[in-house]
């Protein structure tokens, strides 16, 4: 099982799902309206870490997080 957390303005409770690559991720999330509109626009990070391809090998008991773009000043 891995731990899915949302960040900023996505807003979403932390899930936790029995994965083991992004590529399901994403096919899990697509099926979400609020969450499938950030998917091309978010980074996301395994264990702290960010990662640019999908075909990354999860672990039991990995984190992933989605980090939406933010504007600042």
């Amino acid at each position: 099982m891995v731990e899915v957390e949302f960040l900023g303005p996505i807003n979403k409770d932390k899930v936790t799902l029995e994965i083991t690559n992004l590529s399901q991720l994403g096919e899990v999330l697509k099926k979400d309206s609020e969450i499938s509109n950030w998917l091309d626009k978010c980074a996301v990070a395994v264990n702290d870490t960010l990662v640019s391809s999908k075909d990354v090998k999860l672990n039991d008991g990995d984190k992933i997080s989605l980090l939406p773009p933010v504007c600042g000043g």
